[in-house]
């Protein structure tokens, strides 16, 4: 059995009366996260860990903030690219981590229902998406409600 693990970062700015998108669910917030794509840092930094399992580079990659085609695109659709790819060379998702650092709004009430949402795009159960919320308690860029940033872990499997 082949065994890989890949880690991904990334980072959004927020700014006020944009949409608040955050593992392939819509978070009430002022502030949305600015972003070519629906901005959705959680899902972007899994899709960079799923990616960087097999060596494949980053979302930035494959699917471009040059390319107009991908303009407000709903990030679940880069989640199935990626699985699909991951798929195409013989794997298969054993199980995603997800940190999400962000002041505010709180996302406790939201974690059940983001790890609903990946779950089935990644082919596995809830108990194998974990995702976890933490503050910087008012530190930094987070701290100052100025952007969000995610850590996502993956491990594939070969099929």
């Amino acid at each position: 059995m082949d065994i890989r693990i890949g880690n991904g970062y990334d980072v959004h700015a927020l700014a006020p009366g944009l949409p608040m998108w955050l593992g392939g669910v819509q978070i009430p917030s002022e502030n949305g996260f600015v972003a070519h794509s629906d901005g959705d840092v959680a899902i972007h930094a899994l899709c960079d860990a799923l990616l960087g399992c097999l060596a494949l580079g980053d979302i930035g990659h494959l699917f471009p903030d040059t390319d107009a085609k991908w303009k407000g695109v709903d990030s679940k659709l880069l989640l199935k690219e990626v699985v699909d790819l991951v798929h195409s060379k013989g794997y298969k998702i054993s199980n995603a981590d997800i940190t999400i650092a962000l002041q505010k709004p709180k996302l406790a009430l939201h974690i059940a229902t983001m790890r609903a949402t990946m779950a089935p795009i990644l082919g596995v159960t809830e108990d194998r998406v974990s995702v976890k919320a933490t503050t910087t308690e008012h530190l930094g860029f987070v701290g100052r409600c100025e952007g969000c940033q995610v850590w996502a872990t993956a491990l594939i499997i070969s099929a």
